[in-house]
């Protein structure tokens, strides 16, 4: 099954306009990831995915593409990319592009055009309806609140958007719009890509007037293509968002032939703390038991026919050690847990901007947040008559921008993010959690993450080993094995701050203690009876060596 070198790598996601400034205009640039490359390189990643640098008027903070081929000028130049390219080869770490292919700004020039009239001929590369003025073709509403719906007196026509009223919807159904995005691609690669996100890639291709956006008709006939005539050509890693991805169809994306994706990610874990039905801002408590039965689904389901993605965190997501960790007694322990529960499984991991230095959740006034999502939400339920201390409890706990926070590098001003005004305020606890105090550290959080990165380069078995959950109705305890014909692997954690007895000891007698986010050294400890909060440890069997 381990053909490709994505199945052993280990990816970390950079969101630039948060990560590193180098000329001092509050916005993270290209040239500022370039300077922080060796950081990377110690922590031991092997890809970079880098979230839309693409030319773009940022109403979605680059979301919303106006050219596909030019760099966005507050991230720098192509000829900065093409350095970035250069300077990341030299260190063995491949650049991931985020591609967003489902929609453009309206600002593109394929969209200007199309708006100019119905037989220009860039009209038809966009989704549109004849209709009256106050009469959208049907009711359907945009992800960030409103009308999926813009009126264009012009035209006499509405356009269709998912997303912000200037993310306009591409047309899959014309061929020229896919023969377009191809050759694009193909330009990128040739530049010196190493492989692609791609962006609500499973939305393609809709069907506005029956309202199916996700998983439409044709939506495997153009990932095929899309797959022949690009990612084939290349050796690339390539993973599509699909929020509508069940196991059968994660099966088609991540097939092992190559034929559309390497992986995908899926997000039915994601929503188990939202009620059902509700949208992500109507919260509940993680149902755990629940949360070990997808995980271990997604696990045992794609095993040696097809490839998972794992992950807690991204640019779209809380920080995991504020959302299912806890942030304050055991914020170390906890987010070692978290850690060392992911890396164990079967998959490519990945690693969202500080999730290395367990960076928390914020708590801003209203007026703080830069995300079009919570501002758009905030409004709607302040106007639905809903009591703000609620409406900023879910913001608290769901908002996109506690993921978009600068990057704690140190304890100078603003963590040492930049020189100038941060475009988004800068988490106050950064003088506490920061890269320089952890990497002189040891046992911090970051360098807990190096060894996982670590043992999935030593260990075969955290590849390719068939994995099995363990104690499935136990309240308190994660636990499963990995195992191939070579080694045997034991993970059990502890996930919440209760002291549960210590099961499995007849299993892990016999095996060694590889890992744990507690001081484990000592005999006694190696083989304690209970759990401590958060506890996590992962055992070898002795008899199973570690590849040469």
């Amino acid at each position: 099954m381990i053909q490709k070198w994505w199945q052993k790598a280990v990816i970390y996601q950079i969101y630039p306009r948060s990560f590193q400034d180098s000329n001092g205009d509050g916005i993270g640039d290209l040239n500022g990831i370039i300077q922080r490359l060796d950081y990377l390189a110690e922590l031991g990643i092997n890809a970079i995915w880098l979230s839309p640098v693409c030319r773009s008027p940022q109403d979605d903070n680059g979301y919303d593409i106006s050219d596909y081929q030019e760099i966005e000028p507050i991230f720098g130049s192509l000829e900065d990319m093409q350095r970035l390219f250069r300077e990341a080869e030299k260190r063995d770490i491949r650049i991931i592009m985020d591609l967003v292919l489902n929609h453009t700004s309206d600002e593109h020039r394929w969209f200007v055009e199309a708006k100019k009239s119905k037989s220009n001929p860039y009209h038809d590369y966009y989704v549109w309806r004849d209709g009256e003025e106050g009469h959208p073709p049907n009711d359907m509403r945009g992800v960030f609140g409103g009308s999926a719906w813009e009126w264009v007196p012009e035209l006499n026509q509405y356009y269709f958007h998912q997303f912000s009223v200037k993310q306009p919807d591409l047309n899959w159904e014309n061929p020229k719009v896919r023969r377009e995005l191809y050759d694009m691609i193909l330009w990128w690669m040739k530049k010196g890509a190493g492989g692609f996100r791609l962006d609500v890639i499973d939305q393609i291709a809709k069907d506005p007037d029956l309202k199916i956006t996700v998983n439409g008709p044709r939506l495997h006939e153009f990932l095929q293509e899309l797959s022949r005539e690009t990612f084939q050509k290349g050796d690339l890693l390539t993973v599509g968002e699909a929020w509508g991805a069940d196991i059968q169809r994660a099966r088609l994306y991540s097939n092992p032939d190559g034929s559309e994706f390497s992986m995908v990610f899926q997000f039915e874990h994601i929503g188990l703390d939202q009620q059902e039905g509700k949208e992500k801002w109507d919260l509940k408590p993680l149902p755990f038991l629940k949360l070990k039965e997808i995980l271990s689904k997604w696990q045992t389901s794609l095993y040696n026919c097809g490839w998972n993605s794992l992950f807690w965190n991204n640019h779209d997501l809380p920080r995991i050690v504020s959302r299912w960790g806890n942030d304050k007694e055991y914020w170390e322990e906890s987010a070692k847990m978290l850690a060392l529960l992911l890396h164990g499984m079967q998959g490519t991991p990945y690693i969202y901007q500080g999730e290395e230095l367990g960076m928390t959740n914020v708590q801003y006034e209203i007026t703080d947040y830069q995300d079009i999502e919570i501002r758009n939400m905030y409004r709607e339920r302040m106007e639905m008559g809903y009591d703000e201390k609620d409406v900023m409890q879910s913001i608290y706990a769901k908002g996109r921008d506690n993921a978009r926070t600068p990057m704690q590098w140190n304890d100078s001003k603003n963590a040492g993010f930049t020189d100038g005004n941060p475009w988004i305020k800068v988490n106050p606890n950064y003088k506490q959690i920061n890269a320089h105090n952890q990497m002189k550290d040891t046992g911090s959080i970051f360098h807990f993450y190096k060894k996982l990165i670590q043992l999935r380069k030593d260990y075969e078995v955290l590849v390719d080993g068939k994995y099995e959950l363990l104690l499935p109705k136990d309240p308190d305890i994660f636990a499963y094995t990995r195992e191939n014909e070579h080694q045997k692997l034991l993970v059990i954690c502890n996930f919440f701050e209760n002291t549960p007895r210590m099961p499995l000891q007849e299993e892990w007698r016999d095996m060694e203690l590889l890992l744990c986010n507690y001081d484990c050294a000592h005999n006694n400890d190696r083989y304690a009876t209970t759990l401590r909060p958060y506890e996590a440890r992962m055992y070898v069997k002795k008899k199973y060596e570690t590849k040469p």
